[in-house]
């Protein structure tokens, strides 16, 4: 009979009599495997014995359990609380399993003040309840309070279970502490964890995101039973740390081995390809993804979008993008990112505006993107009309989004409104300080960019590539000829950032505009990595300002090595033999552009001819 009815409805409508007896023969049938052949389940009998109370029906404690882990698998919060209403009525509050269940809804529930509450209150605690609110913190990305409370456990005597030291090195991963990663390893090994796969994927993502590639792969080969989580994970591990070839090898060892991968395994792959050497990696992935039917995935395609656009790939982004669904955030905000980054902003923009004619919802993503495509139009009444909407749809406070105005203006030369933006961001972080160091640098303003550059040194962040290529530039400019050498070296001997070859390019650029072309040409020659074009250029330039034919004769000829076909080498090089009274050298080298059938491009400006497009505004 009880498996014959299996609808709500004829339990609470017609038969509500049928419903209470349910919940008695609910408590007799629970140990039995008849139980599986109820389809109905804990959280609709209690409703039923909610809206028809019966004092002849008795509920234990073991069945108001069951309803609360019920609650917690499907995140029914109000159903849960009506649930600890009827346990404090009932008495039952106290009962240390009911206690534990609670804590687990409220955690999953992201009620993290009600989980800790409700942990406090208890008087009796296991190591399950520990485990709950450890995990909600963990969840809830508060790494720090996770960790103390896993110390306390301890503390307290509590020998700590597989599932604790997951989520532990969760916390560890969440805080990138490889430190305190370290310690929780060597208790699982200490608690006897070390070959179980939970621990070891842990293991495996707390040393991938604490960029430890090689101590991760370690954990990774000690699992003796991987599963496709463990595989994904160390997938992901070398995607995190930039190791994309280590990542398709990975996944080629998986598929030898029969371990099937499934759509994170080949997004998390495909998020891993960001640059033009990715891209037949890339494709092979690509065409693994349609053979497993996974190409209308939305995911899978947003992430071949973003891979295709970092790839520089506009051809294969636009194949794309058109069999993209544009019916959501997701997709619309994946376009145009993709178009921001290959650096057609007209089109982004384009995108936007049909975006929000077709009612989607924007958010701070999608607002980052449409900034970063003004500021490579330096369209600046596009990007007042974007400010405003910033202000509108309550972004202003938004970090992501403050950098891209601070950005934004200072690419359109509103380098006073870029200050403005920055001085309102509450913590600025790296990105913050090298956008507005960066305009500085580009729009005259040397001086300020120098004291931006101590400023940050003086508050202790740490400057990268970008931020030392700011300040070098900005030195250049504006013929800080020491200040610059000295930044040089301090990027050299004493960060972490090894010089790249444009930080050299504009250490000659510093030395050729101050004259010193000899000394610029010998730190050419004494460079550790192999020149490239941007740095003969920069010294090329030099030699014409300030006339020197041997030097510009040198490096044009090492420059034409590397560049045989650039214009621009064969100009420039006559012009200087030109303005120094060679006039046969000029013609010859005209004349050897020709022969070489290198032609100089034309070049050209724009004006925005169409001002009545403005950028819809309307609130969605």
């Amino acid at each position: 009979m009880l498996v014959c009815f299996s609808r709500r409805s004829l339990s609470e409508t017609i038969f509500p009599s049928f419903s209470r007896a349910l919940v008695t023969c609910q408590h007799s049938l629970s140990s039995s495997d008849s139980i599986k052949n109820v389809e109905l389940s804990e959280s609709e009998l209690f409703l039923t014995q909610l809206k028809y109370p019966d004092d002849s029906v008795s509920i234990t404690p073991y069945f108001l359990n069951r309803v609360i882990s019920s609650c917690a698998k499907s995140a029914s919060i109000f159903l849960g609380e009506q649930a600890h209403s009827t346990i404090i009525k009932l008495g039952f509050d106290s009962n240390v399993f009911i206690g534990t269940a609670l804590v687990d809804l409220y955690s999953k529930c992201e009620r993290i003040f009600s989980a800790t509450q409700q942990f406090d209150e208890m008087p009796e605690r296991n190591v399950v309840t520990w485990n709950s609110l450890i995990s909600g913190y963990s969840h809830a990305q508060l790494s720090i309070q996770a960790f103390n409370l896993f110390v306390d456990m301890l503390k307290l005597g509590f020998t700590p279970t597989p599932f604790t030291i997951s989520s532990v090195l969760a916390s560890c991963a969440q805080l990138e502490a490889v430190e305190l990663g370290i310690q929780v390893h060597g208790l699982s090994v200490k608690y006897g964890f070390s070959c179980n796969v939970v621990v070891g994927t842990a293991l495996v993502d707390m040393y991938s995101k604490c960029s430890n590639s090689d101590d991760s792969r370690k954990c990774f080969d000690a699992i003796p039973e991987k599963n496709v989580i463990s595989w994904t994970t160390m997938v992901s591990g070398y995607a995190h740390n930039g190791k994309s070839v280590e990542a398709m090898i990975l996944v080629g060892e998986m598929r030898r081995l029969g371990v099937r991968l499934n759509k994170i395994t080949y997004n998390i792959l495909l998020s891993s390809f960001s640059s033009l050497k990715d891209l037949i990696n890339g494709k092979q992935v690509h065409c693994l993804v349609i053979r497993e039917g996974f190409d209308s995935d939305n995911y899978i395609v947003v992430t071949l979008l973003t891979m295709y656009s970092e790839c520089g790939r506009l051809d294969d982004f636009c194949k794309i993008s058109w069999t993209v669904s544009t019916s959501d955030q997701i997709s619309w905000n994946s376009v145009i990112a993709g178009y921001s980054h290959l650096g057609y902003g007209q089109e982004a923009l384009d995108c936007f505006r049909r975006m929000r004619q077709a009612g989607i919802t924007i958010d701070f993503y999608t607002l980052t993107n449409v900034l970063k495509a003004i500021g490579l139009l330096s369209a600046l009444k596009e990007g007042n009309q974007i400010h405003a909407l910033v202000l509108k749809t309550g972004y202003t406070s938004n970090l992501y989004v403050q950098n891209g105005l601070v950005s934004m203006y200072a690419r359109c030369a509103e380098v006073d409104d870029s200050k403005q933006v920055f001085s309102s961001i509450i913590e600025p972080d790296l990105v913050s300080w090298n956008s507005l160091l960066s305009g500085c640098a580009q729009h005259g303003h040397g001086e300020e960019a120098v004291e931006l550059f101590e400023k940050m040194r003086s508050i202790r962040i740490k400057p990268d590539h970008s931020t030392y290529l700011s300040v070098l530039t900005a030195c250049s400019h504006v013929g800080l000829l020491d200040r610059g050498l000295h930044f040089f070296s301090l990027m050299r001997d004493e960060s972490k950032e090894l010089p790249r070859v444009e930080h050299y390019a504009c250490v000659v650029d510093l030395l050729g505009r101050a004259g010193h072309l000899n000394q610029a040409e010998s730190f050419i020659n004494s460079m550790p990595l192999k020149p490239g074009p941007s740095v003969f250029k920069a010294l090329l330039s030099a030699c014409r300002v300030h006339g020197n034919v041997d030097i510009a004769t040198r490096s044009a000829k090492r420059l034409l090595e590397l560049c045989p076909d650039d214009p621009a080498t064969y100009v420039l090089l006559s012009s200087i033999f030109a303005e120094g009274g060679y006039w046969d050298d000029a013609a010859g080298m005209r004349k050897l552009m020709s022969e070489r059938g290198v032609r100089k491009k034309p070049g050209y400006s724009w004006i925005d001819s169409n001002k009545n497009s403005p950028i819809s505004m309307e609130m969605r």
